[in-house]
């Protein structure tokens, strides 16, 4: 009797793979076993499918007295997780002539529960994805997963709710409608909508108008920026309000980060996140949840950030590995997660936002409330982060403690909503600037791009000169000062970098005083 052949998938990273789950039933003494590189939650799914068989009216491998074995192929891929329950009964019933079906365009993916019914998983995303440009034409799915995959066009999208119901329609007994695909514009809340959904709206912090003003080239670029002041001063609150002002992400950035979601089980009622993720991790992380790992590694929280925003707050509380691992995805936009068994790229092309207190007790350079920590514990306390990683973030500010005045006076400047459209235009220009390229922002280029765009007047260029030597920068903070210029003369709608950018670019290149 020859093995029977049903389509399946394994995610490995971000990328998917086409897995063939062949099954080979031979009369004999009963046995049911998985070869291919299984994990042991696969392992595991013997009993649960063989009661979902026989709950479903079919019979199970323990009553014919059969040898199953299950070819999970190709066989140097890892396969993990439950959702390699519902081909492997798909083909035992193959493989037993319980069914019979064409199969060769589909693909399954499902878990199976006791009774039959099909649960949720996770990765679908990326599967469907895979299913596409692998030329499958139909992809038989759990019936909750359904929503997620309709992000995908041009693949039938086929929700079953349990393992007889998918039997009758291979069988054409009954007929079940594909499920409708959806629009990206209709895949999330629209700007307006989303703009009323945000609780923190910058027009109700009152003050802080140089904070505000570096947070909208921050998020205008996609700068990082490292906040430091008195305890209160409103830090945390800013750095809250920052994602009320970041504008909706392209297609193809949310579908980047999606899949990132859909393979961590995050994907809740939309099928496809718009909106930049705001991740804000406690400062007792670890640097493997931040960064990823584990033994098959998962994404951390710097590519659970990706196009969107890490809040680091009270920066000096990180551990130092943390702190310091955040270096190298900083520069390249991704991590590297090595095990001995495989090594896996994840996308970490975050927006770094971090907040700290200039000393332990948070009241260094307060004019309110004295500091009464000593010089030694001051210099401490600030060395936890080291100089190349302050380096690395772009925009510096000092955030003071505001007037209480200033505090019981009515909000002034502008609302998010407005702020976000500014930001959102200032994108755009990004965006038709590095068309046909990897860059989505200024903060992205390298230093043929920099070269390319960010042209100065010559009294610009004496003024970069001046403060590169004056201020004794590195080639990073050089050109640090270029993006933020450039993204400074994009706001200001200037084709050329003006002296008036780069003065303001030079500015936000301080970093906290040590005593």
């Amino acid at each position: 009797m020859p093995a029977f052949k049903v389509f399946s998938a394994a995610v490995i990273g971000l990328e998917s793979f086409p897995v063939e789950v062949e099954v080979d039933s031979t009369p004999g003494l009963h046995s049911l076993s998985i070869v291919g590189l299984p994990d042991k939650s696969v392992q595991e799914s013997k009993d649960r499918i063989e009661s979902a068989i026989k709950n479903s009216g079919f019979i199970a491998p323990k009553k014919k007295n059969n040898r199953v074995i299950v070819n999970l192929a190709p066989a140097d891929i890892k396969k993990e997780g439950p959702s390699y329950d519902l081909p492997i009964a798909l083909g035992y019933l193959l493989a037993t002539k319980q069914i019979c079906l064409d199969n060769t365009k589909r693909l399954f993916l499902g878990e199976l529960s006791l009774n039959g019914s099909l649960r949720k998983v996770s990765g679908i995303l990326p599967v469907a994805l895979m299913a596409l440009d692998s030329g499958f034409e139909e992809f038989l799915i759990p019936i909750d997963n359904t929503v997620e995959a309709s992000a995908v066009k041009g693949l039938r999208i086929i929700g079953i709710s349990n393992l007889a119901e998918l039997v009758k329609y291979l069988n054409k007994e009954i007929t079940i409608e594909p499920t409708k695909h959806l629009d990206y514009d209709h895949c999330a809340l629209n700007a307006s909508e989303s703009n009323e959904l945000h609780e923190f709206d910058l027009y109700h912090i009152k003050g802080q108008e140089n904070a505000k003003r570096a947070l909208i080239i921050a998020a205008s670029g996609g700068h990082n920026i490292l906040m430091h002041g008195p305890p209160g001063s409103g830090k945390s609150l800013l750095a809250q309000g920052l994602s009320s002002i970041l504008p909706n992400m392209s297609r193809d950035e949310a579908l980047e980060v999606t899949k990132i979601y859909s393979i961590c089980g995050l994907i809740k009622d939309l099928p496809i996140i718009k909106e930049r993720p705001f991740r804000n991790p406690h400062h007792s992380t670890s640097a493997v949840a931040v960064v990823g790992g584990g033994t098959w590694p998962r994404p951390g929280e710097i590519s659970l950030a990706h196009r969107g925003v890490l809040f680091l707050d009270e920066l000096p509380e990180f551990s130092r590995d943390v702190i310091e691992a955040l270096r190298q995805p900083m520069e390249s936009g991704d991590v590297v997660v090595s095990r001995a068994s495989s090594s896996v790229k994840f996308p970490a092309r975050f927006m770094l936002v971090a907040a700290m207190n200039p000393c332990p007790c948070g009241n260094y350079g307060d004019d309110v409330k004295d500091c009464i920590c000593s010089a030694a514990a001051i210099y401490k306390y600030q060395r936890k982060i080291s100089g190349p990683m302050l380096d690395r973030i772009d925009i510096q500010i000092s955030v003071p403690r505001e007037t209480y005045s200033r505090l019981s006076g009515e909000p002034t400047g502008r609302k998010s909503s407005e702020i976000r459209t500014i930001v959102a235009k200032t994108r755009e220009v990004q965006a038709q600037r590095f068309t046909g390229t990897k860059v989505h922002a200024n903060s992205e280029m390298g230093p043929r791009d920099i070269k390319k765009y960010c042209e100065l007047t010559p009294d610009a260029e004496e003024l970069v000169k001046s403060a590169v030597v004056s201020h004794n920068l590195s080639g990073r903070g050089y050109h640090k000062i270029l993006k933020i210029a450039r993204t400074i003369a994009d706001l200001s709608e200037s084709k050329l970098i003006m002296p008036n950018h780069v003065a303001e670019a030079v500015a936000y290149r301080i970093k906290p005083e040590t005593p």
